[in-house]
């Protein structure tokens, strides 16, 4: 399958450039460059950076402008996996098949790790030389990914996300959740790919938008469901933890059935809003459909 063959490049492409970018294990303080690595270079889907890629190459950007801006919303997606996994927060001792960054290191060290990551993020986007976009463009880039990062969007999200812990919610502010704690990310990382571009188009940025939020909704109901499906081997961390912490999801408001229509239903909303632009838009929908059957 095409998208497959496009992801696996995107993984191999952004494993090399945060292996390049990530200080190395030997520079001091050597405990802390060895958590940041371990847990940016464990393996991932790499789904953000490749929204990136698709994106910014469906609208005539290069591959190589587009490695900057699909390497940092990596760096802060990791950030955000190591504070989401200490105890204080979700409490995960697996990630991605390995132990988390507080069980492989010590939970400081996880923290400093993730805090790290975030601000080299910030600082690769802000001065790297290869990102050849004008100076308001990469003033707008940093914007963006400040505002998706923060207490409006991935940050804002994670603390309602804790404050709904054993308590009951409606979907409506279920759905308003996860479009800042997981959609958040996954929207600012297509909008990095259109600033990346030449493009200015309002309309082109608005039905990238609405394909953005629909694709990032999904995302969180599909994890849903495989927390209730999959197991621990398959998803690479603890199977049926969302169950064990009493969280709202929304298998648990919706039912598993409807769940999944649901699912299917922001997918084709998702790709009615690429049918309305003028380029090529395969990839962008391929991994649209990739959100829906995916088994982790």
């Amino acid at each position: 399958m095409a998208h497959q063959k496009f992801l696996t490049q995107v993984q191999g492409r952004v494993q090399g450039l945060l292996d390049h970018y990530l200080p190395a294990e030997s520079l001091k303080p050597q405990r802390l460059h060895q958590a940041m690595r371990h847990s940016a270079l464990n393996p991932g889907k790499r789904l953000r950076p490749a929204l990136v890629y698709a994106c910014g190459e469906m609208l005539g950007c290069e591959t190589k402008t587009l490695d900057v801006p699909a390497l940092v919303v990596e760096l802060i997606h990791a950030y955000s996996l190591i504070h989401d996994d200490l105890p204080c927060m979700d409490d995960d001792d697996l990630r991605r098949g390995i132990p988390t960054c507080h069980i492989a290191f010590d939970e400081a060290t996880a923290v400093l790790a993730g805090d790290a990551l975030q601000t080299l993020a910030f600082e690769v986007l802000a001065s790297d030389q290869t990102l050849t976009v004008s100076p308001s463009t990469r003033l707008q880039m940093i914007a963006a990914l400040t505002r998706a990062s923060g207490s409006l969007g991935m940050g804002g999200g994670q603390a309602i996300d804790l404050e709904m812990t054993n308590k009951a919610t409606d979907l409506a502010t279920l759905e308003s959740m996860h479009q800042m704690k997981t959609g958040a990310l996954i929207n600012v990382s297509v909008q990095m790919g259109y600033l990346a571009s030449e493009i200015d188009d309002p309309k082109v940025f608005e039905h990238l938008h609405t394909y953005s939020q629909a694709l990032g909704l999904a995302f969180q109901i599909r994890d849903d469901i495989l927390d209730i499906e999959s197991d621990t081997q398959t998803l690479g961390k603890p199977q049926g933890s969302d169950l064990d912490k009493n969280k709202s999801t929304f298998p648990a408001l919706m039912g598993l059935d409807v769940a999944k229509q649901r699912a299917e239903e922001l997918v084709e909303s998702a790709l009615a809003a690429l049918n309305q632009l003028p380029y090529n838009s395969d990839n962008l929908a391929a991994f649209a459909r990739y959100i829906v059957q995916r088994e982790y």
